[in-house]
């Protein structure tokens, strides 16, 4: 079986996540394995995904091997598996444009991005000369310019394009006719986690719904100590991460809430836990009689390997889609995935939806 060769758009905490997945299931079986949708799609393990490109704007990463990079500051996710060996990819200087936020000067270097003196590579040139065959974008939030040059890039070098954060490109129909028309395979936008936030409070928000109970007002409230919440302390660049959290909880209801009675939306930075995100959620409703109750959750968890099972469920979807000549958004995947896909679906429709699609029985 041939090997997906992927790029990574960024190596922050999420790939050097996805990275140390690729090798820590290399030593697994089936029979041990977790956090994952099936151990084999289409032919294809966990380990048999190779990163061929790596790009980043970081001094301390740019020109370094990936498989070091991955652990460079400021990159401060659990590491579960240490055994990484070299791999002869280098990590290249991308285009900077509005990747890193300005505020973010203003923090210690080990807790924020630290642009590289380093000349801007071309990255179409890098993504065909690598033979990569799908890339992941995995840049910051609020990231809206820098987002759009690479998907740009990944249509001028033919590469599927998986976007797992929150700048509306698959779910959008320009873009969306751009791939189809190129025939190249799309799955986006903002990467959901295996069990994070957003995708309890979808569970939460369809067990009301479905047991009867008229939800009225909701918050979700979320605090780390990542760059990625360092990075969303300038509000301005939360715009569209707040409507992809926000229209993900919304489409589970009978009747969406009004925006004064639903927030959905990161809260504060929190140095000292690092990549470990803490949700609060409340939820207020009626129930029989319209007698009121009330839910409220905390939820913790590592923040980054809680996506990374799911991008590796993705990108072996991408890669059957290749392999069937499928281009444009694929539908399922990016329901199961992503908080902002081209059509929401229920988590389960979502479910059933990819299963169809692994076993060739619906198109996308």
């Amino acid at each position: 079986m041939n090997k997906i060769r992927i790029a990574l758009i960024g190596v922050g905490n999420c790939a050097s996540s996805l990275m140390q997945g690729i090798y820590y299931y290399r030593n697994r079986t089936e029979k041990d394995v977790t956090g994952l949708m099936h151990w084999d799609i289409g032919g294809y393990k966990p380990g048999d995904i190779e990163i061929v490109a790596a790009i980043d704007i970081d001094k301390r990463k740019v020109g370094r091997d990936v498989s070091e990079a991955i652990f460079a500051p400021p990159n401060c996710t659990t590491v579960f598996q240490k055994d990484i060996p070299e791999t002869g990819v280098k990590v290249v200087m991308g285009r900077l444009l509005d990747g890193v936020a300005p505020h973010m000067r203003d923090y210690p270097e080990d807790e924020t991005f630290v642009v590289a003196d380093a000349p801007e590579s071309d990255v179409a040139g890098i993504l065909k000369d690598s033979g990569a065959e799908i890339a992941l974008n995995y840049l910051p939030v609020g990231s809206e310019e820098a987002a759009r040059y690479y998907a740009e890039c990944c249509l001028e070098a033919g590469v599927a394009f998986i976007n797992c954060m929150p700048v509306f490109i698959v779910s959008d129909g320009e873009w969306a006719e751009r791939f189809s028309a190129k025939g190249i395979p799309a799955v986006g936008d903002d990467i959901k986690a295996q069990v994070g936030a957003t995708i309890t409070h979808r569970t939460l928000a369809r067990l009301f719904s479905d047991r009867g109970v008229r939800l009225e007002r909701t918050y979700q409230l979320n605090t780390g100590g990542n760059t990625d919440f360092l990075n969303m302390l300038a509000r301005d660049r939360l715009r569209s991460k707040k409507v992809s959290k926000t229209e993900a909880v919304q489409s589970v209801l009978s009747e969406p809430l009004s925006p004064r009675n639903i927030h959905i939306g990161p809260s504060d930075y929190i140095p000292w836990l690092r990549d470990n995100k803490v949700c609060f959620l409340r939820m207020e409703g009626r129930m029989f009689g319209d007698v009121p109750m009330e839910l409220e959750l905390r939820l913790s968890v590592e923040d980054s390997p809680n996506s990374a099972g799911c991008a590796i469920d993705a990108i072996r979807c991408c890669k059957l889609a290749i392999e069937r000549n499928t281009g444009g958004p694929l539908t399922s995947i990016s329901a199961y995935t992503m908080k902002h896909p081209p059509q929401q679906y229920p988590d389960i429709t979502a479910r059933k939806m990819v299963e169809e699609f692994i076993a060739g029985e619906r198109e996308r």
